[in-house]
C-alpha cells in the first residue's frame, strides 16, 4: 500500500513546523505521491503570498515537492470514487469538504493511506486508511 501525502503534512514541513524527512522516514518500502488536488493547494499558497519574498519561498519548496513526488491525476476511476464517496457521506450527513474528497477518491482508487494533520475528515470515508505522520 501507498502514502498520498495531504497538503496539511506538506504545509505543515513548508512552514517549519515538522520535518518532511521524518514523515517519510520508516516509509522507504511504501510508494509515495500527492493528488493533483493538493498540487492545485500548494500553488494556491504562491498566489496568496503576502510579500514577493514568501511567494519566491512557498514556490521554491512547491518545486522540491512537485519533483520529489509523482503526482496522481483526477481519471475516470477517481470520478467513480469520488461519486461513491460523495453519495455515501451524504447520505449519512458526514460531508467532508470537495477537496478532502477528490484526495480520498484518489487515494482509495489508487489503493494508498493519505498521511494528513486531518485524520477525522478523512476517517468518514469507508474504507480509507488515514494516518497522522509523528513529527519529529
Amino acid at each position: 500500500m501507498g502514502l498520498l501525502i495531504d497538503s496539511s503534512v506538506l504545509i505543515a514541513a513548508e512552514r517549519g513546523r515538522i520535518r518532511l524527512q521524518s514523515v517519510l522516514a520508516g516509509n522507504e518500502d511504501e510508494s509515495l505521491a500527492i493528488s493533483v488536488v493538493t498540487a492545485s493547494e500548494l500553488l494556491h499558497g504562491i498566489y496568496r503570498a503576502k510579500t514577493v519574498e514568501q511567494a519566491e519561498r512557498r514556490r521554491q519548496f512547491v518545486n522540491f515537492v512537485l519533483a520529489l513526488f509523482p503526482i496522481i491525476p483526477i481519471d475516470l476511476e477517481v470520478a467513480h470514487h469520488y461519486a461513491r464517496i460523495w453519495a455515501g457521506l451524504q447520505t449519512r450527513g458526514e460531508m467532508i469538504g470537495p477537496h478532502d474528497l477528490l484526495i480520498a477518491a484518489s487515494a482509495l482508487a489508487s489503493g494508498y493511506k493519505v498521511v494528513t494533520f486531518n485524520v477525522d475528515e478523512f476517517t468518514r470515508v469507508p474504507g480509507l486508511q488515514a494516518v497522522t505522520p509523528i513529527p519529529q
